[in-house]
């Protein structure tokens, strides 16, 4: 039987994969859990209240976190989960492409940390938990503007962290590798999809389709969602999986030569 910690836990994009599994598994630790969808849904997570929202919107924002401190007079922990995929060249998408997939995977993280760090500071702690991606460590050819978004995730949480220490507020991300989700099947299409780009993107098709059936289920992200918000200290940043420990320390200590030698390999572009 959990028991309840008296904290008040709030989890974006949780109808479903690693948002969906967090807050299920925060709410077996105890934590009063609420989740976010950008639409109603009815079949929400065990043991979760779900809440509509817009990450990408001001006011939905400003209204969630209203809510929810109304409810429970505390917020202790926000796990910044939605987002959304793109994968294709680069120059495939345009500008404003690219700015609709930062507005939800780095401004929808920055909207919702500006609206809850005051409650945390009223209440003389937190935690951020930012639901980044091994590509915010590593380049990855066919997703340049997902990994620049990660990339940009990690420096914005790390230097935050810093930040709100003052204010026993701590954040950390979370940094998976491939996950059984629908995450892929639900990412925004390139808008100008160019023919040279056709056999490197059946390259990377084929990449997915080898490497999905073997991948972490949601279940392993949530695990370590559950450590970082309970470790004392948090840590800035935590793996989540074998394949994602395995590329962390690949990048670190592999010579430059051979680790982009390796990425291509896995690409399945001329090395």
């Amino acid at each position: 039987m959990k028991t309840n910690s008296g904290k008040t836990a709030l989890v974006t994009g949780a109808s479903s994969g690693i948002g969906r599994a967090s807050a299920e598994a925060l709410a077996r630790a105890g934590f009063t859990v609420f989740g976010t969808s950008r639409r109603a849904v009815s079949n929400g997570p065990d043991g979760v209240t779900m809440l509509v929202c817009d990450v990408t919107d001001g006011e939905s924002v400003a209204s969630l976190v209203s809510t929810v401190h109304s409810q429970t007079g505390r917020i202790d922990l926000l796990v910044n989960n939605a987002g959304v995929g793109m994968r294709g060249g680069a120059e495939e998408s345009s500008v404003a492409q690219v700015q609709a997939l930062f507005d939800v995977n780095l401004f929808g993280v920055i909207r919702m940390t500006n609206a809850v760090l005051p409650a945390m500071r009223q209440h003389g702690g937190g935690r951020i938990i930012n639901i980044g991606s091994i590509l915010g460590l590593v380049p990855a050819p066919y997703s340049a503007h997902y990994s620049a978004a990660k990339h940009a995730l990690e420096g914005y949480s790390e230097s935050v962290d810093h930040e709100v220490r003052a204010f026993n507020v701590r954040v950390s991300v979370i940094e998976p590798a491939f996950v059984r989700t629908v995450f892929d099947q639900n990412g925004i299409e390139p808008d100008s999809v160019l023919k040279e780009y056709n056999r490197a993107r059946a390259g990377v098709d084929a990449l997915l389709r080898d490497v999905m059936p073997k991948a972490d289920r949601p279940e392993i992200v949530a695990d370590v969602v559950v450590k970082a918000a309970t470790d004392a200290p948090p840590r800035p940043r935590y793996t989540a999986g074998k394949a994602a420990r395995q590329v962390s320390l690949l990048r670190r200590f592999a010579p430059v030569g051979i680790f982009d030698k390796s990425l291509r390999k896995q690409f399945r572009l001329p090395v």
